[in-house]
C-alpha cells in the first residue's frame, strides 16, 4: 500500500539524504540535520509499502497568515505518476486546517504550481521573511526561481 502520511522522527536521514540529491544542482535548498529535526512536522513523504522514501514536501508556516510550500521532491524514477500533486495538496489541505490566508513557493516550474492556481508575483510582493534561507541557496544572490501565491481566502 502506497500513502502519503506526516514524516517521523527516524526519517529525517532519509529526508536529508533525498534533499541533498536535489540540492546538488540547485533544485532545492540543502537542509542541516538540526533544520530537518525541528522542523520534521512540516513533512509530508510518500512511500510504497515500506520500501524508500520515494517523495516529499514540506508545508512552512512562515508568518502570521502565510505558508510556504518547500523541499517538494519526487525520486526521477517515479515522476510522471501523480505523487508530487497528491503532497502538494496535502501541504495544501494542511495549509487550509492550519487558518493560513496565503500559501507562496519559489519555484523552477511554474506551469506545475499554476495547475493548483498559484499566480506568478513579484518579488517585492513577498514579506522580506520569505527570504531568509536564501543566504544558503548555491544560486544566491542571482536567484533564478520564480515566486508564487496561492491565495486560500477566497
Amino acid at each position: 500500500m502506497d500513502m502519503i502520511r506526516k514524516a517521523l522522527i527516524r526519517e529525517v536521514p532519509e529526508i536529508r539524504r533525498l534533499l541533498a540529491e536535489f540540492s546538488q544542482n540547485g533544485d532545492l535548498l540543502p537542509r542541516t540535520m538540526a533544520d530537518l529535526y525541528s522542523q520534521v512536522r512540516d513533512y509530508f513523504v510518500y512511500r510504497e509499502d515500506e520500501g524508500p522514501l520515494i517523495g516529499l514536501a514540506a508545508m512552512h508556516v512562515t508568518w502570521e497568515n502565510l505558508g510556504e510550500i518547500r523541499s517538494l521532491a519526487v525520486a526521477p524514477e517515479y515522476r510522471h505518476r501523480g505523487i508530487g500533486s497528491r503532497l502538494v495538496q496535502n501541504c495544501l489541505a494542511e495549509a487550509r486546517t492550519l487558518g493560513l490566508k496565503q500559501v507562496f513557493l519559489l519555484t523552477l516550474r511554474p506551469d506545475f504550481f499554476a495547475r493548483f492556481g498559484f499566480a506568478e508575483v513579484s518579488r517585492e510582493e513577498l514579506l522580506p521573511i520569505v527570504w531568509a534561507d536564501c543566504v544558503n541557496c548555491v544560486k544566491f544572490p542571482d536567484c533564478d526561481e520564480i515566486p508564487m501565491i496561492l491565495d486560500l481566502s477566497t
